[in-house]
């Protein structure tokens, strides 16, 4: 009968044995909460006339592994904590459905930072040491997220967590290594970039609300409840679209960031996919389309700065 209900998870979330458990395990879906936030800071450095398009690369690079590692400490110590069975979904389920090793998953999210600390050895070679020091602690807060004593996953403060250190802290580093200053208009820039990234968190623990409940975690959506945590993810929707046409308005944003708004449908599916829903598994799309209105609005963010450098636009 377990393993019956195994094969139904499975399918249901399009699990495939070989190389597909090992791409699961990155959780490619939430890469572009790292992706994102990168790609717009050296957007916005390219705006004020510097970019170094290697250092961009290897940026990049280093914040996805990172990313990456991030994920694949949640999978370890959520496995060890026994929040995560083989009828989790939300998770890559390389530990609890396809048995690869706890530990294996432990070295290789160990490799990934390790990876990412040489990378960032050249990051400061081309910038500033300081970076080093900043670097080391967005990873230990990675680590922390749920590793530790008290993971931060498992508190309110999850989503304001994820949301400033992927999104403003990103968008300020790659900005800085390649400017070397920090701009009044980058931070605001990222403030709704960083709603988005921590929105994807709500998502996430609104769809798993009953499970965390249950496993004793006290998540902003299980504090506030299903139907007010709904609520709070169209306010922030709302609140940081209407951030952005503030910006346009005022000059922070050229007129082409008007294209952002058309990531609107994807987060009004992503709000109206929970509504009425009880399962996870129902819920699944609704996250997923959560994580894909940061994508869309992020990708669009960046491309509109950088047509602003050849075609300038704004009022």
């Amino acid at each position: 009968m377990q393993s019956l209900q195994n094969n139904t998870i499975k399918a249901t979330l399009n699990e495939k044995p070989g190389f597909h458990v090992w791409w699961r395990l990155l959780r490619p879906h939430t890469l572009t909460a790292s992706f994102v936030p990168v790609f717009i800071g050296s957007m916005l450095a390219i705006l004020d006339g510097s970019i170094n398009f290697l250092l961009f690369l290897v940026m990049l690079l280093a914040a996805m592994l990172i990313q990456a590692a991030t994920n694949m400490f949640n999978e370890y110590y959520d496995y060890v904590r026994g929040l995560d069975n083989e009828n989790s979904v939300g998770i890559g389920g390389t530990i609890v459905r396809d048995g690869i090793p706890a530990k294996t998953v432990l070295r290789l999210a160990c490799s990934f930072f390790i990876l990412a600390m040489l990378l960032g050895v050249y990051i400061c070679l081309e910038s500033n040491w300081w970076v080093m020091a900043v670097g080391l602690f967005c990873m230990l807060i990675g680590y922390l997220y749920t590793g530790g004593p008290y993971p931060i996953a498992s508190t309110p403060f999850g989503e304001l967590v994820s949301g400033f250190f992927m999104g403003t802290m990103l968008i300020g580093i790659s900005y800085y290594v390649q400017t070397m200053a920090i701009s009044t208009n980058m931070i605001l820039i990222s403030i709704p970039v960083a709603i988005f990234i921590g929105l994807i968190l709500l998502a996430n623990n609104i769809r798993d609300l009953e499970g965390d409940k249950a496993n004793g975690r006290k998540t902003l959506a299980i504090l506030l409840g299903q139907k007010k945590a709904i609520t709070l993810l169209t306010i922030f929707f709302a609140t940081s679209y209407l951030l952005t046409l503030v910006y346009i308005g005022i000059g922070v944003l050229p007129l082409w960031s008007a294209l952002t708004l058309l990531s609107i449908k994807k987060a009004k599916q992503a709000v109206t996919g929970f509504q009425g829903k009880t399962t996870n598994v129902e819920m699944i799309p609704a996250m997923v389309a959560t994580a894909q209105t940061n994508t869309i609005y992020g990708l669009l963010l960046g491309l509109s700065l950088l047509i602003q450098i050849f075609i300038p636009f704004s009022f």
